[in-house]
């Protein structure tokens, strides 16, 4: 329990959102890993994709120790985290109409492959498009959102839906609107994200299933190892050379 500070308040809150998660997302974990795990044995690519602090969780799977190999960042210039300048411009390129379609023609996704597309409120126009525009190229998608934004807030996508309405697989982050876990009679406006850390944390679990249903096929999951650990990079080097084809930020 937590000791009164805000600190233990916080950690409270991200314990209970993630303990909602592992008992109410179960299932939803189940089938996004094995989806995940189909699309390698069955020679696709994996893909994820997030804009602005979304993209975290994304960056946090892809050349991941203990992580798959085959993760690869769909990166769409301008939204990958915070680095824009200005800040704001992220947030404003997220609700333009067509960048996803535009994207996805020059990126390396087919028929076959599968994108983890995570935006916490699901409603903007880039989400969206990129999981609509993901399944008409044959593409299987899972999406990681927060379901409470559809019933509480309006798309900004041109069809009035989200992305949850465009998923193969729909992994609820359980977080509430706004994503602040803590308010303050001294402060005027909730605080303490916990969006990244559950997102994460919902990712990790999806991989870990994937791997151990790569494992139950007889197929030996292509994990890394961290390179700060004597042999790490000798086996890594051993599976790019396995999957370099699969695998696009080697190029």
């Amino acid at each position: 329990m937590s000791d009164g500070t805000l600190s233990g308040q916080f950690l409270d809150a991200a314990i209970d959102l993630l303990r909602r998660v592992r008992d109410e997302e179960a299932s939803s974990v189940e089938a996004a890993g094995n989806l995940l795990a189909d699309t390698v044995t069955s020679g696709g690519r994996l893909f994820a994709f997030g804009a602005g602090h979304s993209s975290l969780a994304a960056q946090d799977v892809v050349y991941r120790a203990g992580g798959l190999a085959l993760m690869n960042l769909l990166a769409v210039p301008g939204v990958v985290g915070v680095d824009v300048m200005p800040a704001t411009l992220g947030s404003a390129l997220e609700r333009v109409d067509g960048l996803a379609s535009a994207v996805l023609d020059c990126s390396p996704l087919r028929a076959g492959d599968a994108l983890v597309i995570i935006s916490l409120s699901g409603r903007n126009a880039l989400p969206v498009e990129m999981a609509m525009a993901a399944r008409t190229l044959g593409v299987k998608v899972i999406g990681v959102t927060s379901v409470a934004y559809a019933s509480q807030t309006e798309s900004r996508h041109a069809s009035g839906t989200y992305l949850k309405d465009h998923c193969d697989v729909v992994l609820d982050s359980k977080i509430a609107i706004g994503d602040a876990e803590l308010t303050l009679d001294t402060v005027p406006a909730p605080f303490a994200p916990a969006s990244t850390v559950v997102t994460a944390a919902i990712l990790q679990a999806v991989m870990a299933t994937a791997a151990g249903a790569l494992a139950d096929q007889g197929i030996e999951p292509p994990l890394l190892r961290s390179g700060n650990v004597d042999g790490g990079h000798e086996w890594n080097g051993r599976v790019f050379e396995k999957y370099g084809e699969r695998i696009f930020y080697l190029r």
